[in-house]
C-alpha cells in the first residue's frame, strides 16, 4: 500500500483517506502514551489506510480510545460504523443531534441519496454500518476527554451544520476544525500559502452563526488548525480574517443572484466560479476548475437554500 501517513508536530498524524481523489479528506490521529484518538473517519474505504497507518506507528486497533466526529456529513462520518467494528475499545463521540444518525444511519443515507443519487452515493460511501448505542457518547459544548492525560475539549461550532463540534487539543494548542474553518485543498496553495474556501454546503448553512463560530476559534489563538479538507494550516489569525471576508463575499453573491430555485442555484454557481478565478491564482492551473466543480455545486446549493430561507423569513435554529 502506498504511504499515506503525514507526520505533524505534537504526535498528530493525518491519513489521506483516498476519498474521491488524493488530498480531499484527511483522517487525523492524536497519539499520547500509546493511546489514540481519531478525528473524523471519512468513508468506509479509508479503513484499510487507517489500519496501515496504525501499524506504521507500531500501534494495534485496541489502542484507539475515541473517535471524535466533527459532524455527521458522510465525507466526515461515513466510515464510523466500519471503524467501530474494527476498533474494539473505541467510543464514538458526537454531538447529541448527530448521535441518532450514527446509531441508525437510514435517514442520513436517504438525505445523501437526495443530493447525489443512488449510484454515486453507493460509489462514494458504500453501505453505512450502524454504531451500537452503548458505544456512542453524546458530547456537549465544553465537554473534556482525557487521552492518557492529554485533554481534548469539544467546542460547539454551528453555522456549517447545527450539530458541528470542533476539538481543542490543549497540549498542541491546536484545533481540529472539521468544516468550520473552511477548506484548504493543496492544489490551491501558492508558494506554500493556503487559500481557504468557506464550506456553505446544504442544508444548515447560516453565515452569521458560522462567523461567530470562527471568531470563537480565533479567540483561542491556536497555533494551527487541522481541517478535514485538507489537514494542517498555520497563520491562523490571517487565514481566519480572510475566511470571514469570503463568507461575506459568498453571501453577497447569493443575494445578487437572479431567479429562483434551480435557476438561482446555477447563477450562484457561475458567480462562485468567477469569484474563485479572480481571487485564487491557482484556479487558473489546468484541471483545477473541474476538480472544484463538486465543491462549488454544493456551496451553491447551500447558499441558494439559505437565500430562500432568508427571503421566506425563516430563522435558523442554533
Amino acid at each position: 500500500m502506498e504511504k499515506n501517513l503525514i507526520n505533524w508536530p505534537d504526535s498528530i498524524y493525518a491519513v489521506d483517506s483516498g476519498f474521491a481523489r488524493p488530498g480531499l479528506a484527511a483522517v487525523h490521529l492524536i497519539v499520547e502514551k500509546g493511546r489514540v484518538a481519531v478525528v473524523d473517519t471519512t468513508h468506509n474505504d479509508s479503513l484499510p489506510r487507517f489500519l496501515d497507518a496504525l501499524a506504521e506507528l507500531g500501534l494495534m486497533p485496541e489502542a484507539v480510545d475515541y473517535i471524535f466526529l466533527t459532524h455527521v456529513h458522510l465525507d466526515h462520518a461515513g466510515g464510523s460504523g466500519a471503524y467501530m467494528a474494527r476498533l474494539p475499545n473505541a467510543k464514538l463521540v458526537v454531538h447529541p443531534d448527530g448521535a441518532r444518525h450514527m446509531i441508525d444511519p437510514s435517514r442520513l443515507y436517504a438525505s445523501t441519496l437526495e443530493v447525489y443519487g443512488p449510484e454515486k452515493t453507493h460509489y462514494l460511501y458504500g453501505e453505512l454500518i450502524p454504531v451500537p448505542a452503548d458505544r456512542v457518547i453524546e458530547a456537549g459544548d465544553g465537554q473534556v476527554f482525557s487521552l492518557a492525560g492529554r485533554l481534548l475539549k469539544c467546542l460547539y461550532t454551528p453555522g456549517h451544520a447545527r450539530h458541528h463540534l470542533c476539538l481543542w487539543d490543549e497540549r498542541a494548542h491546536a484545533c481540529f476544525a472539521g468544516d468550520t474553518f473552511g477548506i484548504a485543498y493543496r492544489e490551491l496553495y501558492v508558494d506554500g500559502e493556503p487559500f481557504l474556501i468557506p464550506a456553505t454546503t446544504p442544508t444548515q448553512f447560516d453565515p452569521e452563526v458560522l462567523k461567530d463560530s470562527i471568531r470563537r476559534l480565533l479567540a483561542l489563538q491556536p497555533d494551527a488548525m487541522y481541517l478535514t479538507h485538507f489537514s494542517r494550516v498555520d497563520g491562523v489569525e490571517r487565514l481566519g480574517e480572510q475566511l470571514l471576508r469570503r463568507i461575506d463575499d459568498f453571501v453577497a453573491l447569493a443575494e445578487a443572484a437572479p431567479g429562483a430555485g434551480e435557476d438561482r442555484k446555477n447563477a450562484i454557481y457561475a458567480a462562485i466560479e468567477r469569484y474563485m478565478l479572480a481571487e485564487a491564482p491557482a484556479m487558473r492551473r489546468e484541471g483545477v476548475v473541474p476538480m472544484l466543480s463538486v465543491d462549488m455545486e454544493l456551496n451553491a446549493q447551500g447558499l441558494a437554500l439559505w437565500a430562500e430561507r432568508k427571503s421566506a423569513g425563516d430563522g435558523v435554529k442554533r
